[in-house]
């Protein structure tokens, strides 16, 4: 395998594969990315055996080949040469030599042969979304799902394909985002997906263009395909809890407030939290919303926002943290808070398709 190929279009493809390896103690091959060499195209491809992702970028092919070798040593080694052609060579006993410059690399690899095999493109169920559309569900949803290992069905978020609309929603049993969009698919193709994780922070960190995504069901796993890339998942294998009874369908009170000033007034009384609380209460009284945290007997924080509410005083406790994560996912300039109270679900929504419901705290 013999191939040129300029350094920053290098670069940007590997960057887009460095993260889905497997760690160290695991199969010595998944920590190699997989290159190939054919028809003036390179393919980097690396996996975790639950993840894959396969980039590919144009090149000059002087010898069709292929090759594995340490993906952080490869990136490390491309990401500090000097900007310029360079030149990459694989012979006997799989020595890659490298050079970029005056620079020179050695990196001992591991033949193709050895690399696992990746699913044939191919599926019964196929879905096209704006690259735009799809990084803004994840962002709107994933901060909510869950990060305990022994809740696995909910370290994830669920894809709903249904009623001719892509439902996306996240929950860890505290708190719960969801976001709507309408899509077109065949009624045949209405499905539940769990999509885990760590496919979706690498979907995340990847969606950057204006171009389509073509996503296809293959049995246990989603394919992802856009640009000069595709992603490979595992799904969770799974019946995601019914979510929607835990919805609260009329409540007694609504408060729009603006959504900065709400974040920032959370944001000033946070530093008063102790970590074996991490509570902040939220008095709503008289036009006026009162933030308070108390750091035990250490000290007091507490901030004001002016809103428009005439109601009954409801005080409600949460995590703050829960709260920001959900005003810092969202670009409304304002949001509306729908309360009970101070023992029932709160929900926030906006001028989106898109709800949150978080659970109060209950401290003595």
């Amino acid at each position: 395998m013999k191939f040129q190929i300029a350094r920053s279009k290098f670069l940007e493809a590997l960057k887009y594969v460095q993260n889905a390896v497997g760690v160290k103690g695991n199969i010595q091959v998944i920590q190699n990315v997989l290159i190939e060499a054919q028809n003036n195209t390179i393919t980097l491809t690396t996996t975790d055996l639950d993840i894959s992702v396969k980039s590919s970028a144009m090149c000059e092919v002087l010898e069709q080949g292929a090759t594995t070798v340490p993906v952080k040593l490869l990136f490390n080694s491309i990401s500090k040469a000097a900007e310029g052609i360079v030149e990459v060579e694989c012979g006997e006993n799989e020595i890659t030599k490298i050079k970029a410059g005056y620079a020179n690399y050695k990196i001992a690899g591991i033949a193709a042969k050895e690399f696992p095999k990746l699913p044939v493109d191919e599926g019964a169920c196929s879905y096209t979304i704006g690259q735009q559309a799809l990084r803004e569900m994840f962002r709107k949803t994933s901060y909510a799902s869950s990060l305990d290992d022994t809740r696995r069905t909910l370290k994830g978020v669920l894809m709903r394909f249904k009623d001719s609309k892509l439902t996306m929603v996240a929950t860890d049993g505290r708190r719960l985002a969801m976001v709507e969009k309408e899509l077109e698919f065949p009624k045949d193709n209405e499905k539940d997906i769990i999509l885990p994780s760590k496919a979706v922070q690498e979907l995340q960190r990847s969606l950057n263009g204006e171009s389509d995504v073509v996503i296809t069901l293959q049995k246990s796993q989603l394919c992802f395909k856009f640009d000069n890339l595709t992603l490979y998942s595992k799904l969770i294998d799974d019946v995601y809890p019914n979510f929607e009874q835990v919805i609260p369908r009329d409540c007694a009170q609504k408060v729009a407030i603006d959504r900065k000033m709400l974040l920032d007034a959370l944001d000033r009384v946070s530093v008063m939290t102790l970590d074996d609380t991490h509570s902040t209460r939220l008095s709503f009284d008289n036009n006026c919303l009162t933030v308070t945290s108390a750091a035990g007997e250490i000290g007091e924080a507490s901030d004001q926002v002016d809103i428009k509410y005439a109601g009954e005083k409801i005080d409600i406790i949460f995590n703050p943290n829960y709260i920001m994560e959900m005003l810092k996912a969202i670009d409304d300039d304002e949001v509306t808070i729908n309360l009970n109270s101070s023992s029932s679900p709160a929900v926030f929504k906006c001028s989106i398709p898109f709800l949150y419901v978080i659970m109060p705290l209950r401290i003595s």
